[in-house]
C-alpha cells in the first residue's frame, strides 16, 4: 500500500533550500528574458542594415531550437523522480508559467484568434470553454490529486480504484488523447517551420520534431519543465508586440485589450457597407453560378465527366497544333490532369466544390457579422428559429466540452505533480490562469484589430499592388490563404480571398506592415507553443507506457534506469508515429484539439471527479464509465465528423443528435459515464476500507491533524 499512501507536503527540499532555488531561477530567467529582448532589438537592426528575411527565418528558428536544446541537455537526467516530477521542487510561479506554456498549445496560439476573426462571437466559447476548465481544475481535481502523490493520471487509477484494470483503461484513454492532440501541434510545428525556412511542409515536420525531441527525450519532465518556461517567456512576448502595435497604429493607444471595442463599432460599420458593396454582390454571384453549375453536373454525371474531358482534350490539342507557348500547353495538360478519373471520384470532387461555392457565395466571404451572437434570429420565421437555437446549443456544448476536457487532460494534471507541496500546488493554478489570461485576454483584440486592417486597408487594393505577405502565404499552403480577381475588376474584394484561421496570428506582423524580424518573433512564439505542448503530450504518452504499463503492470522490479530509457524509446517512437500523421494533414489543428477535449472529458472526468469526490465509486464503475463514456463519444465523431467518416468508411447519411456538432461530441460521453460509474458501482461490492478512509483523508487532511 506505499504507493497508495498520500502526500502531506513539505516535498524532498526544506523551506530555505527551496528558497534559495527559487532565488537562483529568478535571476536565471530575469538575464534569459533582457537576453531574448536585446536579440530581438540586434535582429531589427541587421534587417535594417540589408539581413536578407530567409536568414531572419533561419536564425529565429536555429537559435530558439538550440536554446531549447541546450536547456535539454542541461537538464538531462536518469532518476525516476527528476524525470517523470522534475523532483517534486518546481515553484509555484514557475509551475504556472510552465504549465500556460503546456497549455497554450499552436491551437491557442495560431488559432484562437484565427477562429475569432472567422466566427466572431462564435469564437468566444474557447476561451470561455478553457478559462472555466482551469477554475474546475483548481477547485475540483490539481489540489486532491497532488495530495494522491502519484506520478501520472493513470497511476491516480490504478491506485484509487484498486487495480491494473483502470490503470490499463487510463493508459489506453492518455495515450488516445495525447496523441490525437500531439498530431495538431506537431502540424502547427510543420506550417511554422515551412514559413520561417520556407522548405517543404513535410521536412519541416521533421525539423521541428528534433526541437521536440532533444528536450523531453533526455531530461523527461525536468527538461521539459523549465524548456516550457522559456518558452513561454518567449511566446508571450511575440503574442503581446504585434497586437500592441497595431492598437498603436489604428487607435494610439497601446493597451488593445481596452479599445478594441472602439475598433469593433467600425467593424461593424464596414460591415454593412461591405454587405450592400455592388462589387462583393459580383463576387457572391459569379460563387452562387459556380454552384449552380456543379449542381447541373452533379444531376448527370456521366454527360458531365465525358464533356468536361472532351473539352480539356480539345483545348490541349487546339494549342499544341497553334504551336502555343510552352506555359499554356503545361497549364492545359494540367487541367486535363485534374478532370476526375470516373464517375465516383466526379462525383465526390463535384460535391466538395459545390459545398465551397456555396459557402463562398455569401456576405462577407461567408463569416458572419463579428458581434452576432448566434445564427438565425429567434423572432425569425421557423427555420431561423431553428438555426438560432441551434446553433446556441452548440455553443454551450463546446463550453462545456472544453471545460470538462481541460479539467480532464492528463499532461495539464500531471503538472501539479511536480510542486514542492499541496499548497503551492494550488497557487499554481493560480499563476497559471494568470498567465493564460495575459494571452486569452489579448485574443479578441487582435482578431477585432486585423479585421479592420483587411477590411480598410486590403479591400480595394488593386491586385498589383497587394503586399507581398499574400503570394508567400499562398505557397506555403494554398488552403490556408489563396485569392483570384473572381469578377475581373483588378480590384480586391474580400469575397475574392479564402483565409484559414491558422494563419492569422502568424501573418499579422505583416498585415500591419510591421518589420519582418516581428514576423519572425511571432513564428518562433508559435514555435515555442506547438513544441512545449508537445514535449508535454509526448512525455505523457510514454510515461504512461513506461511507468504505467511496463513498471507498474509488467515488471515492477525494473530498475530506475531502465524504466527510463524505456520511456525514452518509446517517446522516439510515439513521436515519429505523430509526425508521420501530422504530414497527412488529416484536418485542421483546431478541431484535432478539440477532438482530444472530448476524449478526455468523457474517458477521465467522471472517474476523477466520482474518484475524488464520492468514496463509494468502484473498479468496475469506474472501468464501465470510462468505456462507456469514451466509446459513446467517439461513435458519434466517426459517424458525424467528415474526415473520421472517410478513414473508418462509414457511408451512412450523417445524422446529428440535436444539431450537437462532432467537435462536442464529450456532451453525450460525460453524462453517459458518470451515470454508469454511479449505477455499477452501486450494483456492485464497495471499495476497501482502507481506500474509502483515503478519499476522506485526502479530501479532508484536517481530520488527521495534516497540512495542506
Amino acid at each position: 500500500m506505499a504507493g497508495l499512501a498520500p502526500e502531506s507536503g513539505g516535498g524532498a527540499f526544506s523551506a530555505s533550500s527551496n528558497a534559495a532555488f527559487k532565488k537562483q531561477l529568478n535571476k536565471i530567467y530575469a538575464w534569459y528574458t533582457g537576453g531574448f529582448i536585446a536579440f530581438v532589438i540586434v535582429l531589427a537592426i541587421m534587417e535594417q542594415m540589408g539581413l536578407p528575411r530567409n536568414w531572419i527565418g533561419y536564425i529565429f528558428l536555429g537559435a530558439t531550437v538550440l536554446l531549447y536544446a541546450g536547456i535539454g541537455v542541461m537538464s538531462r537526467t536518469n532518476d525516476a523522480s527528476e524525470y517523470y516530477v522534475a523532483g517534486r521542487r518546481v515553484p509555484a510561479v514557475y509551475n504556472g508559467m510552465a504549465t500556460g506554456s503546456d497549455w497554450m498549445s499552436a491551437a491557442s496560439f495560431i488559432g484562437m484568434a484565427g477562429t475569432l476573426y472567422l466566427t466572431g462571437y462564435g469564437g468566444l466559447a474557447f476561451i470561455m470553454g478553457w478559462t472555466g476548465g482551469y477554475c474546475l481544475v483548481a477547485l475540483f481535481l490539481a489540489p486532491y490529486l497532488r495530495k494522491f502523490g502519484q506520478f501520472t493520471i493513470p497511476d491516480f487509477l490504478g491506485a484509487r480504484y484498486d487495480g491494473n484494470l483502470p490503470r490499463l483503461l487510463g493508459i489506453l484513454a492518455a495515450i488516445i488523447c495525447s496523441f490525437v492532440y500531439v498530431v495538431a501541434q506537431i502540424y502547427g510545428v510543420g506550417l511554422i517551420t515551412t514559413r520561417l525556412t520556407g522548405v517543404p511542409f513535410e521536412l519541416g515536420i521533421f525539423l521541428g520534431l528534433g526541437g521536440i525531441l532533444v528536450c523531453s527525450f533526455l531530461g523527461g519532465m525536468r527538461a521539459v519543465t523549465w524548456t516550457q518556461v522559456a518558452q513561454y517567456i518567449i511566446l508571450i512576448i511575440a503574442y503581446l508586440i504585434p497586437v500592441i502595435w497595431l492598437s498603436v497604429k489604428q487607435t494610439s493607444f497601446p493597451i488593445p485589450q481596452l479599445v478594441y471595442g472602439f475598433q469593433l463599432e467600425k467593424v461593424t460599420a464596414r460591415e454593412a457597407e461591405l454587405i450592400k458593396d455592388p462589387k462583393e454582390l459580383e463576387v457572391i454571384a459569379v460563387f452562387k453560378q459556380r454552384a449552380d453549375d456543379l449542381g447541373a453536373k452533379l444531376k448527370d454525371i456521366p454527360a458531365a465527366l465525358a464533356a468536361d474531358k472532351a473539352a480539356a482534350e480539345k483545348k490541349l490539342a487546339d494549342l499544341k497544333a497553334a504551336n502555343a507557348p510552352a506555359a499554356d500547353i503545361a497549364a492545359a495538360e494540367k487541367a486535363l490532369a485534374a478532370v476526375p478519373k470516373d464517375e465516383a471520384a466526379a462525383k465526390d470532387a463535384w460535391t466538395k466544390a459545390k459545398a465551397a461555392n456555396e459557402a463562398r457565395a455569401r456576405p462577407l466571404a461567408g463569416m458572419p457579422r463579428h458581434s452576432q451572437q448566434f445564427a438565425g434570429d429567434p423572432n425569425g420565421d421557423e427555420k431561423a428559429r431553428t438555426a438560432y437555437d441551434t446553433s446556441r446549443r452548440n455553443f454551450l456544448a463546446l463550453i462545456f466540452c472544453l471545460m470538462v476536457g481541460t479539467a480532464a487532460l492528463p499532461h495539464i494534471l500531471m503538472r501539479y505533480y511536480t510542486t514542492p507541496s499541496v499548497k503551492e500546488a494550488r497557487e499554481s493554478v493560480t499563476w497559471s490562469l494568470f498567465f493564460i489570461f495575459l494571452l486569452y485576454f489579448t485574443a479578441p483584440a487582435l482578431a477585432v484589430l486585423v479585421k479592420y486592417e483587411v477590411f480598410n486597408v486590403l479591400v480595394g487594393t488593386p491586385f498589383d499592388q497587394l503586399p507581398a505577405w499574400i503570394n508567400q502565404w499562398a505557397k506555403v499552403d494554398p488552403a490556408l490563404l489563396s485569392i483570384a480577381d473572381v469578377n475581373k475588376d483588378g480590384i480586391f474584394q474580400l469575397g475574392e480571398m479564402r483565409i484559414g484561421g491558422d494563419i492569422i496570428v502568424l501573418a499579422t506582423p505583416e498585415i500591419g506592415g510591421l518589420p519582418y524580424v516581428i514576423s519572425g518573433m511571432v513564428a518562433a512564439g508559435g514555435l515555442a507553443a506547438a513544441l512545449s505542448t508537445a514535449d508535454g503530450l509526448l512525455l505523457t504518452i510514454a510515461n504512461a507506457l513506461s511507468h504505467d504499463l511496463y513498471y507498474k503492470m509488467i515488471d515492477p522490479n525494473a530498475s530506475t534506469g531502465k524504466r527510463v530509457m524505456i520511456s525514452k524509446i518509446l517517446l522516439l517512437v510515439v513521436a515519429l508515429a505523430a509526425a508521420y500523421v501530422a504530414a497527412q494533414k488529416p484536418a485542421d489543428i483546431l478541431f484535432l484539439v478539440s477532438a482530444a477535449f472530448s476524449f478526455a472529458a468523457a474517458a477521465f472526468f467522471p472517474a476523477l471527479a466520482l474518484g475524488i469526490f464520492w468514496k463509494r465509486a468502484n473498479k468496475w464503475g469506474a472501468c464501465v464509465g470510462m468505456i462507456g463514456g469514451f466509446g459513446i463519444t467517439f461513435y458519434y465523431m466517426i459517424t458525424t465528423h467528415p474526415w473520421l467518416r472517410s478513414v473508418f468508411g462509414v457511408t451512412s447519411p450523417v445524422e446529428l443528435w440535436w444539431g450537437i456538432a462532432p467537435i462536442s461530441a464529450g456532451i453525450f460521453g460525460v453524462p453517459v459515464g458518470i451515470a454508469l460509474i454511479v449505477i455499477v458501482s452501486l450494483l456492485t461490492p464497495a471499495p476497501r476500507k482502507d481506500i474509502q478512509e483515503l478519499v476522506d483523508h485526502v479530501r479532508y487532511p484536517t481530520l488527521r491533524g495534516d497540512k495542506a
